[in-house]
This record gives C-alpha cells, sequence and structure tokens, in this order.
C-alpha cells in the first residue's frame, strides 16, 4: 500500500478513487491532480512509483490544499469559535442539534442519536 502525507491509500483502486481517502480530497480534485501530474488515471494505486508518488505530494503542497490534520484541526477550531461566541450554529453544535436548518420533530436521527421515550411508563397492575 502506497503512503501518501502519511496515509496508506488503498492498492487496489484506481488511482482517482484511492486518493479520496485523504480527508479532503474528493473525487473532482484527485482527477485533476492526476491529470496535472500526467499519471495515466487508469492506473492501479500499488502501480505507482515513487517518483510519482512524490510529484502528487507536491501538488498537493503546491496548490496548498489543507488535508487530514491540518483540515480536522481547522474545522475543529471553527466549530469551537461558534460555540465560543454563542450564536445559534454554535449553540446546536453544542446541542448535538442539525446546525442547518432541518426540522427536528420527526428526523434528525444522525444528529439526535437513538430514540429516547419521554413521559410514558407503565403501571404497575393493580
Amino acid at each position: 500500500m502506497p503512503r501518501i502525507l502519511g496515509v496508506e491509500i488503498p492498492a487496489n483502486k484506481k488511482l482517482p478513487y484511492s486518493l479520496r481517502t485523504l480527508y479532503g480530497i474528493g473525487l473532482t480534485r484527485a482527477q485533476s491532480l492526476v491529470a496535472e501530474a500526467k499519471i495515466n488515471p487508469d492506473m492501479r494505486a500499488s502501480e505507482l512509483t515513487e517518483e510519482q508518488i512524490n510529484k502528487l505530494v507536491e501538488l498537493i503542497t503546491k496548490h496548498g490544499y489543507k488535508v487530514e490534520g491540518d483540515l480536522r484541526r481547522e474545522l475543529q477550531t471553527n466549530i469551537k469559535r461558534l460555540q465560543a461566541i454563542n450564536c445559534y450554529r454554535g449553540i446546536r453544535h453544542k446541542r448535538g442539534l442539525p446546525v442547518r436548518g432541518q426540522r427536528t420533530r420527526t428526523n434528525a436521527r444522525t444528529r439526535k442519536g437513538k430514540r429516547k421515550t419521554v413521559g410514558v411508563t407503565k403501571k404497575a397492575a393493580e
């Protein structure tokens, strides 16, 4: 498995699809990187030479793309800033509710978690 920026990418996938395992690189960006590096996009990641890997890393840093730890850190600091200034989005992040205006009465199970029954208790048989 080749390593790019400290992350092992899947060796058996085609190059643009295996580059997507890097956090911050999607399909479009991966395809443009492969094209700019002049590498065959049908090539498997296991067939990459050390020179081609270095070329991809150089292109990612040259374009200034934030990937992996840097990007995760930036997103976390943005969320912490929103929470610190107590804006609406920050409050929603704190409470674990949807941030972008979605309804919460029936849906939002991804953010809210498993259903918790509230206020319904069965009385003991008398």
